[in-house]
């Protein structure tokens, strides 16, 4: 009985067919996975109706902000470019490359996902562009991998603690200034003082699995001089270099930046320890402020808007180490020194964000002391959570008798000096030539974390 009254003239209840139901649901579901299917495979495209400096405006498109876009350019050349805001019903984009042929109307193609790159151990002593193409003439590069270019956040209490040392073979920084697996440093340095050589000497000599070079917003020349002559044969056997120089536009100096993080994820996540060199993040947030300002962000702290902050602290955060079992990225960003004034933006903004600074001192790099670590200016955060405390309490020392002599060097340098009146500066001036000694070091050679802790033991006498 499917609808009625019983006997007693109660309603009747309707019987409930389970097969019919279960193919009733089928059907829907996959009316549903067709319509979907078919909703996800169109593309809203858009077209070009403006272009302004670096900006270009679309109409008619539907992406979401980060989202790759391709316009069509002349002779069916397809423009690759980024999704950066929107105003209304006008999306912003910024491309890639130079524009030179677009047109009017030109179609506005959405790729549909995010910007995404393709890793791998084959990039393993290669020299790659912000897209990701091989510019050293040793032929094309394939990789299988994709990762999203913007990284995925980590939650910050699964990442395991800073709490071994890497030899990063520069006794002044091993013995000094101890960097542990996972932590991240400044280099702050004015123009030619030597920070280039430093990042070669690391990266030939570090206890690091990988290294991965980010030469961003550099010279051209500098490029192939850092690789062939800095780098060497030996250093770019286990390194990754991302070169974007000055010439190109301020999108790919950025991607270059987020790409060689993205590599150093990579093979973070694949258990090795790796050495992150980003050469230089003032040139990422100098590309970063053309995009803010080009799309209408209004300038606040000496001409940079506020969202670079925010971007230069997201790509330092993606450095550190990973979740157990994963390896670790340690980094170091240098950063530049308008006219020598440590008060600049980006550097005292990133002072705050990093686990410590090294900074190269003009007047040392003039005087011909290479690397021209300024002890007394310099910091290492973690290097009370990963050295014992002996070798802690021999770095303070060597920091006293070093900040003894910088007080007095005035004094020193005129002969006004006369000893027995202070004995620990007499006993720094003894150890002057040792000190300086010390800190000096050939590019050309190596000092194992041993043998850097103990010379500093030797020297002070612990």
């Amino acid at each position: 009985m499917n609808a009625g009254a019983t006997a007693n003239g109660a309603p009747a209840r309707f019987s409930v067919d389970v097969a019919a139901r279960d193919r009733l649901v089928q059907s829907i579901e996959r009316y549903r996975a067709r319509i979907g299917g078919r909703r996800g495979e169109i593309a809203v495209q858009g077209a070009l109706v403006r272009t302004i400096g670096l900006v270009m405006e679309a109409r008619g498109l539907h992406a979401a902000i980060g989202e790759r876009c391709f316009i069509e350019g002349e002779v069916g050349r397809l423009l690759p470019a980024e999704v950066v805001g929107f105003d209304s019903e006008r999306v912003l984009l910024m491309a890639e490359g130079p524009v030179d042929g677009l047109a009017p109307n030109a179609r506005v193609i959405p790729a549909g996902r995010m910007v995404e790159i393709a890793v791998g151990p084959e990039l393993l002593g290669r020299v790659i562009d912000s897209s990701g193409t091989a510019i050293d003439g040793r032929g094309p590069l394939w990789c299988a991998e994709r990762v999203p270019l913007f990284g995925q956040a980590l939650n910050p209490m699964r990442r395991m603690l800073v709490s071994t040392p890497l030899d990063v073979g520069v006794r002044s920084i091993n013995a000094l200034f101890s960097v542990g697996r996972g932590a991240r440093l400044g280099l702050f340095s004015g123009s030619g003082v030597g920070k280039s050589v430093l990042l070669g000497m690391m990266t030939r000599y570090t206890a690091a699995d990988v290294a991965v070079i980010g030469l961003i917003g550099e010279r051209s020349r500098e490029v192939k001089e850092f690789v062939e002559r800095i780098l060497g044969s030996e250093g770019l056997a286990k390194a990754v270099v991302v070169a974007a120089p000055a010439s190109d536009a301020a999108l790919q100096r950025v991607h270059a930046a987020q790409r060689a993080a993205a590599i150093a994820e990579y093979f973070r996540d694949c258990g090795k320890h790796v050495l992150l060199l980003m050469d230089s993040l003032t040139r990422f947030a100098m590309a970063q402020r053309e995009i803010g300002l080009s799309v209408g962000e209004l300038p606040a702290t000496r001409g940079y808007p506020p969202s670079v902050f925010g971007r230069v602290a997201a790509l330092c955060e993606r450095a550190g180490t990973g979740e157990e079992g994963s390896g670790s990225i340690t980094a170091f960003y240098t950063v530049l020194i308008e006219g020598d004034d440590m008060n600049d933006a980006i550097g005292d903004a990133t002072r705050g964000i990093l686990d410590g600074h090294l900074v190269l001192s003009r007047r040392l790099a003039d005087a011909g002391l290479f690397p021209a670590v300024d002890v007394g200016a310099s910091i290492s955060r973690v290097m009370p959570a990963i050295v014992p405390a002996d070798h802690l309490t021999a770095a303070q020392q060597f920091k006293r008798l070093y900040a003894r002599l910088e007080e007095h060097r005035d004094m020193l340098s005129i002969g006004g000096y006369r000893a027995g009146h202070d004995a620990e500066l007499d006993r720094a001036v003894a150890l002057r030539p040792a000190i300086e000694g010390f800190l000096r070091q050939d590019l050309a050679s190596a000092v194992c974390f041993a043998d850097s802790i103990g010379a500093l033991s030797t020297l002070v006498g612990t």
